[in-house]
């Protein structure tokens, strides 16, 4: 079967910047992503998990997207105007996909 190469994006944030982020990407031509919540980590900070919390204001969210290489810099840049500013990591890895018209 045939693969196409991509791009996956990973970014954690403060769940309350959720929407923030992903009105970013969205204006940035990103037409599709994943949010999912993240439960732990440990950090420069240290240990934390969500355990515990009755608001998700101390949590944080994963988004992720797959978009083909091109688009890259735009995504970037639309993400970094909001973490920069807050708790977050972003990453960027290689990856491939079926049905590269979807992307």
């Amino acid at each position: 079967m045939e693969t196409n190469k991509a791009k996956r994006v990973e970014i954690i944030i403060e769940a309350p910047m959720e929407e923030r982020l992903t009105g970013a990407l969205e204006n940035a031509g990103v037409t599709g992503f994943t949010v999912l919540p993240v439960l732990g980590g440990s950090g420069r900070s240290g240990r934390w998990s969500r355990e515990g919390q009755v608001s998700r204001a101390g949590g944080m969210v994963a988004v992720i997207c797959i978009i083909r290489e091109e688009r890259l810099d735009d995504l970037l840049e639309a993400a970094f105007k909001v973490v920069k500013r807050h708790i977050g990591v972003v990453s960027v890895s290689d990856c491939e996909v079926l049905r590269a018209e979807r992307f």
